[in-house]
């Protein structure tokens, strides 16, 4: 099921950062990137969410924040986010709630797959890749900082 060229499916979810997120809040100012992962402190991931948050300025001055998401609790996202120096928020969906929306959970290992979608910031899916193993990680934060350019029509940085 893609969701490209579709609305994005809304959601409030808790977050490492001690408040709850809400994707419509965004809705008019902001591009949103999206960045499912199974697991907090496994390896694919531990690589994965660093390499996004060290990019988030570009990320900031291309107008578009970073959210990771799912279903660890907010209490091991932020150990795992001090321990790696993560710095974007990391977001709790300890039911798949979202990712079911999202079309990447995989009930049968209860997490979600390790998918990116690229919401504008009228709340349309305008990019999304989901990857074919959650062991993979092919979607660099150029890539995506690559898809907010062409939505924008002007250079940022990659």
């Amino acid at each position: 099921m893609s969701l490209l060229g579709q609305p994005a499916p809304d959601f409030t979810l808790p977050s490492s950062t001690g408040e709850n997120i809400t994707l419509g809040s965004y809705r008019g100012h902001k591009h949103v990137v999206l960045v499912f992962y199974p697991l907090d402190f496994s390896p694919v991931c531990s690589m994965q969410l660093p390499e996004y948050s060290g990019r988030q300025d570009d990320f900031a001055d291309a107008g578009a924040v970073i959210l990771g998401i799912n279903r660890d609790s907010v209490h091991a996202h932020k150990a795992w986010a001090a321990d790696y120096g993560i710095e974007v928020p990391l977001l709790a969906d300890m039911k798949l709630d979202v990712a079911r929306q999202y079309g990447v959970a995989i009930d049968e290992r209860g997490i979600s797959g390790r998918a990116v979608f690229l919401i504008d910031r009228d709340g349309v899916v305008r990019f999304e890749h989901v990857e074919a193993k959650p062991s993979e990680y092919t979607i660099r934060p150029e890539v995506v900082l690559g898809k907010i350019n062409e939505l924008q029509g002007s250079r940022v940085p990659t």
